[in-house]
């Protein structure tokens, strides 16, 4: 079973998570015990799969994601650009940080803030009552709009109270951008030393990382390209499913029968 994020999250705070209780808690638990091998995309998630889903720790293993190649980083023009990815929902209007984000922006005019994601419901409506003029809500874009989006932007900004993750966060260090993230889930596994810090949701707080991270170089926006093609390349991802399966199957030579015999009994 691949499993992180939602499934074993616990913030009651913002409603996030099936670890929250009730029937998608007894759901979750149930299949992560029965599950013979648990594959984890952070150690922030294999974390969360033992403390929050009951899991024991021997049946579970770190698996980064694999992030696909696109364009070269230095093929686009960078313009005074700061981007964020997610659907827009009202779950997310804290879960990712998006109406921080958008605040955040009138404390930066000379910069446009673009916010890229489906809207799910009528929170875009929130968003677009808080943000000032140098906003663009985009909504859901091809994929080739949001490789450009990477490309183009100079800082990706995760302002986010949970990630299992953060895949949209990987592309954009893919395209160049350097992040500014909150420490929070996987977050700090992906950014690595590549990007800013900063201590929490609040709107000076986002700007005043957005302007440290504008004031970096061309070096810093290559490590960030660099730390995702060594840590999470598909090659890496294949390689570890592959063992993953190939293990199932020298510990289980009978196949799914004896898996099921093992677990219950």
């Amino acid at each position: 079973m691949v499993t992180g994020g939602y499934d074993v999250a616990n913030q009651p705070d913002i409603g996030y998570g099936s670890q929250c209780g009730g029937l998608r808690q007894w759901v979750a638990r149930a299949v992560i015990r029965h599950a013979s091998l648990l594959v984890a995309n952070s150690k922030s998630a294999c974390r969360e799969v033992v403390q929050n889903g009951r899991a024991q720790p021997e049946k579970v293993r770190l698996l980064y994601h694999g992030i696909a190649p696109f364009a070269a980083a230095g093929s686009a023009r960078r313009g005074d650009y700061v981007l964020t990815v997610g659907d827009v929902s009202w779950g997310n209007l804290w879960r990712k940080g998006l109406l921080p984000y958008v605040r955040a922006a009138r404390l930066l005019p000379n910069y446009c803030f673009f916010v890229a994601g489906e809207y799910r419901d009528d929170a875009i409506e929130v968003l677009r009552a808080e943000a000032p003029p140098n906003v663009k809500f985009l909504g859901r874009v091809s994929d080739d709009q949001l490789s450009s989006l990477f490309l183009t932007s100079k800082v990706y900004v995760q302002a986010s109270r949970h990630e299992g993750f953060g895949m949209s966060l990987a592309e954009a260090m893919l395209g160049g951008c350097i992040p500014v993230v909150t420490k929070v889930g996987a977050l700090p596994e992906v950014v690595g030393q590549t990007g800013i810090y900063i201590e929490d949701q609040a709107p000076e707080e986002i700007a005043k990382g957005i302007k440290l991270a504008l004031e970096l170089g061309e070096d810093r926006r290559k490590l960030a390209r660099k730390r995702v093609q060594e840590m999470f390349s598909l090659e890496q991802r294949e390689l570890g499913l592959l063992a993953a399966v190939e293990g199932l199957v020298q510990e289980y030579p009978n196949g799914l029968l004896s898996m099921a015999v093992r677990d219950s009994g």
